[in-house]
């Protein structure tokens, strides 16, 4: 049975990084004489495997040091303290069918998809500093070296670049006395698609949410040896996954590969069910914040302000110089309680006959302006 134990990882992390955090690391990812495990996850729905994530953390199944690695279908995981609305184009992302949740971390948000590796690291609480990224993804820094990309680095707080250009997030928390750090490797992303998921439309919002920082961004695909060119996600997991263990045949390594049980299954779907899939979780944990939305049409102007608090519509208030023998207080109080996304907000104005509020002008152009993000 495979070991990994501080001796071998002061020689596999030596040659990169100083002696003091070579121990550190070598503290970090040892557990005596016992094998780190690892969970390459099967499914594709971030919601699962978030779910998977902190039943792994908080159940004790798997004892701390160990691995997780995971890929997803299109999807956008916002950071615990963020407004999601202010993160993400929801028109975008409802065309394309890319999934939104919430994380437990705090950070910037992220989008992913199947081009994208995802890996997390367990370790004790008490031999982590918190905060000290470098020292838990310098595994992975290593076996993107080993593999050709030697110019990747940790940079900044919590970023792995290469010549430049950000390849890799990564956040952290701390729970139950352990330390998890997880983070995206981006391989082989559509980059188009983060553009257009995470480009922010232009409404005038507000909110004491933590906006997540732009970078500029980069595939780690080409950077790797031409032997590696050819592989895809899953594989480049492989790879990485043998180097991590230091061996020369997958199988070497998966005899440390945790196998969820029908029980570990059951926990993690009741999980995923009350969280990661809930509206209130998703939506409602969002700092209130207020959104401003004007636009003049032949027939007048309409000014829409919204304050919203958990994610749902606290204050509607709508101006203008338009015309109409019904009066828009209607409207107003029709929307506050209701979410405040397209489906909910388009079904509350579907309900009225909005030429009677704003004569002459279009209805669907009403509805565009109140309801979608612009």
């Amino acid at each position: 049975m495979l070991l990994i134990s501080q001796l071998d990882i002061r020689q596999i992390f030596s040659n990169f990084i100083s002696e003091a955090e070579t121990a550190m690391v070598a503290t970090s990812f040892s557990n005596g004489d016992e094998e780190m495990q690892y969970l390459a996850m099967q499914t594709h729905d971030i919601r699962t495997n978030l779910a998977t994530e902190e039943y792994l953390m908080n159940s004790g199944v798997m004892t701390p040091p160990f691995m997780l690695f995971y890929i997803e279908k299109p999807c956008i995981i916002v950071g615990r303290n963020q407004n999601t609305v202010e993160e993400i184009n929801e028109d975008y992302c409802k065309q394309h069918g890319i999934t939104i949740t919430r994380r437990l971390s705090g950070g910037g948000a992220m989008y992913q998809d199947l081009g994208n590796l995802c890996f997390s690291f367990i370790v004790p609480a008490d031999r982590q500093r918190f905060g000290d990224f470098k020292t838990l993804v310098q595994p992975i820094v290593d076996a993107l070296h080993e593999m050709g990309a030697t110019g990747a680095e940790v940079t900044g707080r919590n970023d792995i670049v290469i010549d430049g250009k950000k390849f890799s997030g990564n956040a952290m928390y701390t729970r139950n006395g352990k330390t998890f750090c997880h983070g995206t490797l981006m391989f082989d992303v559509d980059t188009n698609a983060v553009a257009g998921a995470l480009k922010v439309p232009k409404d005038k919002i507000e909110s004491k949410g933590i906006k997540s920082v732009r970078s500029r961004v980069t595939n780690l695909k080409p950077y790797l040896k031409p032997k590696f060119q050819n592989l895809d996600t899953a594989g480049f997991r492989d790879e990485l996954i043998k180097r991590i263990y230091h061996v020369d045949d997958l199988n070497q390594a998966q005899i440390n590969e945790y196998q969820l049980t029908a029980k570990d299954q059951q926990a993690i779907h009741q999980i995923e069910t009350d969280r990661y899939r809930d509206w209130d979780w998703v939506f409602g944990q969002s700092p209130a914040f207020t959104v401003k939305k004007r636009k003049h049409f032949d027939a007048g102007t309409i000014d829409a302000r919204f304050e919203v608090q958990d994610g749902k519509i606290k204050m509607a208030k709508i101006y203008g110089d338009f015309f109409g023998v019904e009066d828009v207080h209607q409207l107003e109080k029709a929307l506050i309680g209701k979410p405040y996304d397209v489906d909910a907000i388009t079904k509350v104005l579907q309900s009225f006959d909005l030429n009677k509020f704003f004569n002459g002008i279009p209805t669907n152009d009403v509805i565009e302006l109140i309801a979608h993000q612009h």
